[in-house]
């Protein structure tokens, strides 16, 4: 069962508003659900929009943020729980330590680096939690199709890219993560 869900998506608010109301939403609706939201902590853009979506609907709301980003004024401290922690690498344990399942919203080389960097944890069995895309209007369709390319290059296996969850709506791939939780722990001894 997904309790918590590990969101990450950009920091910024992209070009196009449907994006802010995209996550803004993506909060408001794993707030009804009762599942509670696990991202960075940060008070702008999207991420600010997830977690302000789940607090308006009386949600779960817990961040992780280094304490750089503190200093940079980029947090928020109106959330149900904050982690202040010293690394990027200590956060993503830690929010993994937190979470069910991650999902990755529209967002750019941050968000990437840390749905990629769970990811691969999923794949040498570090984690035994799922992995996910909201592939909302097609978002990431360009980049699925380059990890296809990658795949049918021989770089990674078709198994690695059909154990992602790709959807467009947040319902469908709470399904799909859930079916690919059998575990739900950490295999390097943090629980």
């Amino acid at each position: 069962m997904i309790r918590r869900l590990t969101c990450f998506t950009g920091s910024t608010p992209g070009h196009d508003p449907k994006w802010v109301d995209l996550a803004r939403e993506v909060g408001a609706d794993l707030a009804r659900r009762d599942i509670g939201v696990v991202y960075g902590a940060g008070g702008g853009g999207l991420m600010g929009a997830l977690a302000q979506g789940a607090l308006d609907e009386g949600g779960e709301v817990i961040g992780v943020i280094p304490e750089f980003m503190i200093e940079r004024e980029w947090g928020r401290a109106d959330l149900t729980e904050v982690h202040v922690v010293q690394t990027m690498h200590e956060r993503k344990a830690l929010m993994a330590d937190l979470t069910s399942a991650f999902l990755a919203l529209p967002g750019g080389m941050g968000t990437l680096e840390e749905i990629f960097e769970v990811w691969t944890w999923r794949q040498i069995g570090l984690l035994d939690k799922p992995v996910g895309f909201l592939d909302a209007e097609g978002f990431w369709a360009p980049l699925l199709e380059a990890l296809r390319g990658i795949a049918d290059a021989g770089f990674m296996s078709g198994a690695s890219l059909a154990d992602v969850v790709v959807e467009a709506d947040l319902g469908s791939a709470l399904v799909e993560l859930e079916a690919r939780t059998p575990g739900t722990r950490m295999l390097t001894g943090r629980t």
